[in-house]
């Protein structure tokens, strides 16, 4: 039993470790081989291993898709060039102590090599060493060392292009966050990786140079350790220490020139969904090529006085291959027209929940002719515009607005479009292309030659002008626009009104998350022992219902956490929260240190409303006349215009118990008044009183 734990124990340490030790394993190898001698039979199975890794590092390399599936390259590169080194330094030992014994002394591998290369001629034998030599630093090494380092430039180069590309995608809705993120780390990588493989091309034309130093060192030091130390003739030492390091260089070589390749395999290929293999084998078979080079073939074979059975031979074969090769691509494209014949066909397709449409949270569609305002490459600007109405909604807000896909729609005029909401259609509006808006703020009386049309955003009187009144109209007060500004006021607008609906409970929890990363004591306190993420989430929807930002978090937070012990119900949460909010709720109403001018209500109506509060049975929930109601809006909407034409914000003071059913009451149809509670009004902030909704004008009014 003991044993059998042993066992098993060990199996998984291997299992979960061994990946990791392989390459401290490696550099430990690679270390003792510069100091410590080897035995011949241990040359040989590191030789045979070395000659196995080249070939392992070429066929990964033929076989991968893109070069990051092999991003580890430059660093195994690196290895495999010093663990080739450090072999060539453990031979050149053994050679030179142990190569008086005989050809046999470094090893079988070494011994082999040679006497297949060599074949009795040392000449035959240096020259074909010369010759992979040049092959390898010449040819291969410099041309992969120059392609890496133009590759590694315009990688670098394109870096920004291609971020700023993931980041169109992004707010154009074509991608979601995680798919940016992944892709951002992809493009990361591949300037790193190309970055790397410049340097590493260094160490194979290093290696390569090493290896040519080294074979004249071992046959000069060969000889004179053969003449002088150990009594050979000079005939005999030459033939033993050539044919060793000869052996020695070209078993080096070998694995040295497939890592050359290797590299010139990875920084040559183009990117695409198919290996090496599969992109070379189908572009090297094209048949009209193979035809026309059949063709000469056949030519040069009827010339008198060449070889005719040979040229006539390789032509006709090659002609029938490249016809079975179109015979083949023709009954591969009948069958791929057959089969989308077939899918194409109704009855025999099945629905699944892949035909369901998602529904985006915040979407523009635009009719065809308003193209031209997206595409970037014809000088549109709206997806900045876009991009910029949403960074700067989310700073003042406080959460991430989603990104806002945008998408052609025929079904709509073509200069028309549409602010979708979560599959609703919240805003509307025509573009005239060509021509610009000419904005009237309200005060100015000149009219323009133009086609009259009301701003889409507020509802302000405008004129479509073209770009040549542009001047003239700007002088006259009007604010020019073109159509991209003018889509995105339009969504700035809609989104601000609807900021409550753009909260979701995804929002929530990275809100929370947020505050969690400065403040994790905060959020443990809170979530989920006190209150939940939903509850919290529709806190926070009650305030931006009232376009009251939600910024301060640590403000709403620190409330949370002191009054949850009374109460669990959002609205009751909501109306504790707001007055530690009151600086916040005025600034956007009047500036710091100035006089606020407010609407109240007359103290008849208001305990009148307080006291149906109370009677009714539902909290929260109004139970009045429907004639007082529409008496008690008209006032409000009588002080609401005395105050704009005063310059001052409608804001309406009533007390804490009835101020959300007022609010409520009055978002509906007024969304710039402001409707406060006393409470909520900081102390030291000076107030007016300049109007008063009383019972006496609602009785008028009804």
């Amino acid at each position: 039993m003991s044993a059998t734990l042993v066992s098993g124990l060990r199996q998984s340490l291997f299992a979960g470790e061994a990946k990791n030790l392989g390459i401290p394993l490696v550099i430990l190898a690679i270390m003792g081989m510069l100091v410590v001698p080897l035995p011949s039979i241990a040359l040989d199975i590191l030789f045979t291993f070395n000659i196995m890794t080249g070939l392992i590092i070429v066929m990964i390399c033929i076989n991968v898709h893109k070069p990051l599936e092999f991003s580890s390259f430059p660093l195994i590169l690196l290895l495999a060039t010093m663990l080739r080194l450090s072999l060539n330094v453990a031979s050149t030992r053994v050679v030179l102590l142990r190569g008086h014994e005989g050809p046999d002394a470094a090893g079988n591998v070494i011994a082999s090599f040679g006497e297949f290369v060599i074949a009795g001629n040392y000449i035959v034998g240096f020259i074909i060493f010369i010759i992979l030599m040049i092959i390898n630093f010449i040819v291969v090494t410099k041309g992969a060392g120059r392609t890496s380092e133009v590759i590694a430039r315009f990688t670098l180069d394109a870096l920004p292009g291609k971020q700023m590309a993931i980041d169109a995608d992004l707010n154009a809705g074509v991608i979601d966050q995680e798919t940016a993120l992944k892709r951002r780390e992809e493009v990361s990588q591949e300037s790193d990786f190309f970055g790397s493989m410049d340097g590493a091309s260094k160490f194979v034309r290093g290696d390569a140079i090493a290896g040519v130093l080294i074979l004249l060192i071992n046959i000069v030091g060969g000889l004179l350790v053969g003449v002088t130390q150990n009594g050979l003739e000079f005939s005999e030492a030459a033939e033993i220490y050539v044919l060793l390091t000869i052996g020695d260089g070209l078993v080096a070589q070998v694995p040295s020139l497939l890592l050359s390749l290797s590299t010139a395999i990875i920084v040559t290929r183009v990117t695409t969904s198919e290996t090496t293999a599969n992109s070379a084998g189908s572009q090297l078979t094209n048949p009209a090529a193979l035809k026309i080079t059949a063709g000469i073939l056949v030519l040069i074979g009827l010339v008198p006085g060449m070889p005719h059975l040979m040229f006539l031979a390789s032509g006709i074969a090659l002609g029938v291959y490249a016809y079975s090769n179109d015979r083949a691509a023709e009954r591969a494209a009948d069958a791929e027209e057959a089969d989308s014949k077939i899918q194409e066909k109704p009855e025999d397709t099945d629905l699944d929940w892949e035909d369901i449409e998602h529904v985006d949270p915040i979407g523009l569609e635009i009719g065809y002719g308003l193209i031209p305002l997206v595409s970037e490459s014809d000088g549109g600007v709206l997806l900045a515009r876009i991009r910029g109405v949403r960074k700067k909604l989310s700073a003042e807000l406080g959460f991430l607005i989603q990104a806002i896909r945008i998408r052609d729609n025929l079904d709509i005029d073509p200069m028309t479009y549409n602010i979708v909401i979560k599959g609703a259609v919240r805003g509307s509006g025509t573009i005239r292309m060509g021509s610009e808006l000419a904005i009237n703020p309200g005060d100015v009386r000149t009219q323009l030659e133009g086609i009259p049309t009301k701003e889409p955003a507020f509802g302000l009187d405008a004129y479509w002008i073209n770009p040549s009144q542009a001047d003239f109209a700007k002088t006259a007060g009007y604010t020019i626009v073109d159509g991209a500004t003018v889509i995105a006021t339009h969504i700035n607008a809609i989104l601000r009104d609807n900021a409550s609906d753009l909260l979701g409970h995804d929002e929530t929890r990275e809100i929370l998350d947020k505050i969690a990363q400065r403040s994790p004591k905060l959020i443990d306190d809170l979530v989920p022992d006190k209150l939940s993420v939903s509850t919290i989430m529709q806190i926070l929807k009650n305030i931006l219902f009232e376009s009251i930002p939600i910024r301060d978090m640590n403000t709403i937070i620190d409330t949370l956490l002191l009054e949850s012990s009374r109460t669990q119900n959002p609205d009751e949460l909501t109306a504790l929260v707001r007055p530690r909010l009151g600086r916040l709720m005025l600034q956007n109403l009047v500036p710091p240190g100035e006089e606020l001018s407010v609407i109240t209500l007359d103290p008849a109506l208001e305990q009148m409303l307080i006291g149906s509060l109370q009677q009714s049975k539902q909290a929260g929930e109004l139970i009045i006349e429907p004639k007082l109601v529409e008496g008690l809006i008209a006032s409000v909407n009588q002080q609401r215009l005395q105050a704009e034409e005063n310059g001052f914000p409608a804001v309406l003071v009533v007390a804490p118990p009835i101020r959300p059913w007022l609010a409520r009451l009055l978002k509906q149809r007024f969304a710039e008044v402001s409707v406060l509670a006393y409470t909520e009004i900081p102390e030291d902030q000076n107030i007016k009183v300049f109007a008063r909704v009383g019972l006496e004008q609602n009785e008028e009014a009804a």
